[in-house]
């Protein structure tokens, strides 16, 4: 199985309320509710625990919670002071509350201000995200979708060609091509980066125009119904001096051997280590940076981490990007990036477009 059945997100968040020692948790960023609750819109705030389940937001999305937001939630508009909304929901008696750790600290100031001496505030990290780590079946579907048409989009951009323009205009190119195939958004502003450009692992597209002979790294993904995707390719704008092409191998070899190495209960530095060792034996160690992967879901950067010193434990469901690289200064950059489920032997491969080494015009 590469995915958990859905199921009840709050049901499954109030469970591990025990663990983290608190009675209710207050639950504010935008992602989180999003994922708990189906709301896409700027303002709210949830509170959850065994007997509670309030969601409150304000005037301005009253037609859309109604459209939004599951119905097992108590709903009611967000007062200006949003903090008299958590108040009238609690239970009597000494309360734990949780709170999120992203909470500004000014709100988190004017909560201990007016919440009665009875609650006791109690930050929370990675709660609602280590849910989100692990995909639904129904997840991993929106995810495939969003790569399907993020790979749709590079074929189009390439079949046009990159000679000749430039890094700025091939990266608008592939983002418009991106929103006319149906994405909400990008996953994150492309990156398009051509010869020594690529030595930037997150270049910005500069009016350098793109000539033959250089290798040119392309990092981008699309939003769909709510999901990202994440891809990496690197093509040749022709034939390749020095040691371009060796060094396009060599992170080849090091992206397989990572993928080799995802499977449910593998380590993430371990997996790292896989990539990592090879490029470090081939005289590349200092020129790779960056980890191997993330995960990616709702936001294009969630748990779980896989680098160095990652002590996640890969499970069935966690769709992660496999991306190693190799970046000289000066001269050039090569990544390449598969977006993969794990699973009980291995993984699947979302992405579908070809590795070996691409010369376009």
């Amino acid at each position: 199985m590469t995915a958990i059945q859905e199921t009840d997100r709050a049901e499954r968040l109030v469970a591990l309320l025990p663990e983290a020692e608190i009675d209710l948790l207050l639950v504010t960023d935008l992602t989180n509710l999003r994922y708990l609750t189906g709301y896409v819109g700027s303002n709210a705030i949830a509170v959850l625990g065994p007997e509670t389940r309030t969601f409150a937001t304000d005037f301005r999305y009253a037609v859309q919670v109604e459209e939004q937001v599951d119905r097992s939630f108590d709903r009611r508009e967000l007062p200006r002071d949003w903090s008299t909304a958590v108040e009238e929901v609690l239970p009597a008696g000494v309360v734990r509350l949780g709170f999120e750790t992203a909470m500004p600290v000014r709100v988190h100031a004017r909560l201990r201000e007016v919440l009665p001496d009875r609650v006791e505030l109690i930050p929370v990290d990675g709660l609602v995200e280590r849910l989100r780590a692990v995909k639904e079946r129904g997840e991993v579907e929106r995810i495939r979708a969003a790569s399907e048409l993020a790979d749709q989009a590079l074929e189009q951009l390439l079949a046009e060609g990159l000679v000749g323009r430039s890094e700025r205009e091939a990266a608008l190119a592939l983002e418009f091509a991106m929103r006319e195939l149906g994405a909400e958004r990008v996953s994150f502003e492309p990156i398009v980066a051509a010869g020594p450009h690529g030595a930037m692992a997150h270049a910005i597209p500069s009016e350098t125009e793109i000539v033959p002979g250089q290798l040119v790294v392309i990092d981008w993904g699309a939003q769909l119904d709510g999901y990202c995707s994440d891809c990496t390719r690197t093509v040749a704008t022709g034939e390749l001096s020095g040691s371009a092409s060796e060094v396009y191998e060599i992170v080849l070899r090091a992206q397989l051997a990572g993928l080799e190495g995802v499977r449910a209960g593998a380590v993430a530095a371990e997996v790292d280590s896989r990539a990592r060792q090879l490029i470090g034996d081939a005289g590349y160690g200092e020129r790779f940076g960056h980890g191997l992967g993330h995960g990616v879901g709702l936001e294009v950067h969630e748990a779980p981490r896989l680098g160095p010193g990652a002590d996640d434990e890969l499970v069935a469901g966690n769709i992660v990007t496999v991306e190693p690289g190799i970046y000289v200064p000066g001269e050039l950059g090569v990544r390449i990036e598969d977006l993969v489920v794990v699973t009980g032997s291995g993984c699947e491969i979302l992405t579908s477009l070809p590795k070996e080494l691409t010369v376009v015009g």
